[in-house]
């Protein structure tokens, strides 16, 4: 009975690790979406700014798994290329140990119900008393407290190996002291460990209070290490399955990665070991025996666990275009483009569950794509309008297929946005999520109203109306000013709008009514010298669609102001 109790207990202290893990890393990313998203947008530079947003990504969800399956993701949706992910998994290997050293200096050096508990009795009030406005940081602070708790409790549970366990002692000593199988073995064992608790940040945790308690020595203990390495791959492996081919590379660049540095250190175990040894200072103990009052294991398996990423980092950034060869020869085959015209957005709940607001990066780089494609449009129909002997049938297919394909951009983002919005975001995203919302309606009305131009022109060349030149002539800063109109907003979808902004357009807008009234005027007038009635009012039917893009395009510019958007729960 004691047995299972015990055995309850580490379960019970792990799953209050791990949440509190969860609920710190939440707060952190609710509380700094914003700067993640920028941090993230870095990343596309170079392989060392990949590896610099690998790192600062990851050391804030503490994640690598959750970090390298949104990569995965990004990927998939051709946001970015394998090459640019290779970096960014590099540094996530780095930044999830992270966890480790926090770990050690504080799990193990002091009291731990001494941060623990005040910093949860600081988190209420931050939390419940709205006018503080600081729930994101009780938040952290509710997780922080929580995931010491449950490092308490894990080393409470844990029993030492002390002098009065002799035979706990020697079988500890039979199980560590064989040499490369054993390393090999306890090896599998980290990878196996971290495939069940899908988190190499607490598996860490665990190892490192193994060794504290004595039941592991230096050597079997960073050996486990290696093998969660390994094991925390397996996350985006399964995220990859069913995406393309670049999507499946990425994952596997996580897991060749991993597995070329745990090869190469094992090969040369006792030296990299005894460097781990020569950079902690007063670390005697580390390749001997492990007693219940070290400390210094602990830090010892921090420095390990960080020595073997940046050194693997290190040697293989240097050959990120031949290591994508290999991972290519690999994964062998041409990526399948399929041009069927439907569009097609795919969310990971792994990455989106782990990393919600990330995925608003994802988002609004679709809304970016649905802005081109509009503007595209008009400048197209604009090409249309004042060149008669193009052929224009083909046009219009080619405008009602875009225009069915914006209909299931909308459908589809706003299914991705509706299921970003079910996770904890931050405040900022929350409105970031109802603006792009606002903005995909609007944008879909624009290429109803390109679709509606190109059909209306199609009729007026079936009726063989022939506008004067002096009319088409007054219109080109109708149109012009319409299209700048399209520039303008499509510049700020990935920021926001100041009041001076938003009013610049609002002039913008007025001045596209004012073209309207005075064109609508001219045709009329043309009517009454007789001119051709059927014609000019496909003429007036034009202009009108054409001010209804301005309309739409001024809505959103009030959406990314801040103004006229409404939540989405």
């Amino acid at each position: 009975m004691g047995v299972v109790e015990g055995i309850f207990q580490l379960l019970g202290s792990l799953g209050l690790f791990l949440y509190g893990m969860k609920v710190m890393s939440d707060g952190l990313q609710k509380s700094s979406g914003d700067r993640l998203q920028k941090t993230l947008r870095f990343m596309t530079k170079n392989r060392f700014a990949g590896v610099a947003t690998g790192i600062g990504v990851t050391s804030v969800i503490q994640s690598s798994s959750a970090t390298t399956v949104m990569v995965v993701s990004f990927v998939s949706a051709g946001m970015l290329s394998l090459t640019q992910s290779i970096g960014v998994i590099m540094g996530a290997n780095i930044g999830t140990t992270v966890t480790a050293w926090i770990v050690s200096l504080f799990g193990f050096k002091m009291k731990i119900t001494a941060l623990a508990l005040p910093a949860i009795g600081l988190a209420l009030p931050l939390i419940f008393i709205k006018k503080f406005r600081k729930e994101t940081f009780g938040e952290f602070l509710i997780g922080f407290g929580i995931l010491f708790l449950g490092l308490y409790y894990l080393k409470e549970c844990m029993p030492a190996v002390d002098g009065d366990s002799q035979a706990i002692k020697d079988f500890v000593a039979s199980i560590t002291g064989g040499g490369l199988i054993s390393r090999l073995a306890f090896v599998c064992f980290g990878m196996v460990l971290t495939v069940i608790v899908q988190s190499s940040s607490a598996t860490v945790a665990i190892t490192q209070t193994m060794a504290f308690q004595g039941w592991l020595d230096f050597e079997s203990a960073v050996s486990i290490v290696l093998g969660e390495n390994i094991g925390t791959t397996i996350t985006a492996q399964i995220a990859s399955v069913g995406c393309s081919l670049d999507a499946k590379r990425a994952a596997m660049v996580h897991t060749m990665f991993n597995v070329f540095g745990v090869v190469w250190v094992v090969s040369i175990f006792p030296i990299f070991v005894k460097v781990v040894d020569s950079l902690y200072p007063g670390s005697r103990s580390l390749l001997g025996e492990a007693t219940s009052d070290n400390v210094n294991i602990t830090a010892g398996i921090a420095l390990f666990h960080t020595l073997f990423n940046v050194t693997n980092t290190f040697i293989l950034i240097w050959f990120v275009t031949p290591f994508e060869r290999l991972i290519r020869h690999m994964l062998p085959g041409r990526r399948i483009r399929t041009d069927d015209g439907v569009y097609r957005l795919r969310y990971f709940s792994a990455s989106l569950q782990d990393t919600p607001d990330m995925s608003i990066v994802r988002a609004r780089q679709e809304v970016q794509k649905m802005a081109a494609i509009v503007e595209n449009m008009f400048t197209k129909f604009i090409t249309l309008f004042y060149s008669r002997e193009i052929d224009i049938e083909k046009d219009v297919k080619e405008f009602a297929k875009n225009e069915e394909f914006t209909d299931q951009m909308q459908s589809e983002i706003s299914r991705f946005l509706g299921e970003c919005s079910r996770y904890n975001l931050s405040t900022s995203n929350m409105t970031s999520v109802a603006i792009l919302v606002r903005v995909i309606d609007e944008l879909e009305s624009i290429a109803d109203s390109c679709y509606h131009l190109v059909l209306l022109e199609q009729k007026c060349r079936e009726k063989k109306f022939m506008y004067h030149t002096e009319a088409l002539e007054a219109t080109r800063p109708y149109t012009n000013l319409i299209r700048e109109f399209l520039s303008l907003i499509a510049r700020y979808l990935d920021s926001s709008m100041s009041q001076y902004e938003l009013d610049e357009a609002k002039k913008m807008e007025d001045q596209i009514n004012n073209y309207r009234n005075l064109l609508k005027r001219a045709a009329r007038k043309r009517i009454e010298e007789g001119g051709s009635v059927s014609g000019e009012i496909l003429f007036i039917d034009e202009l009108q669609q054409m001010e209804h893009i301005g309309d739409f395009a001024f809505n959103i510019a009030r959406a990314l102001s801040g103004v006229g958007i409404y939540p989405v729960r």
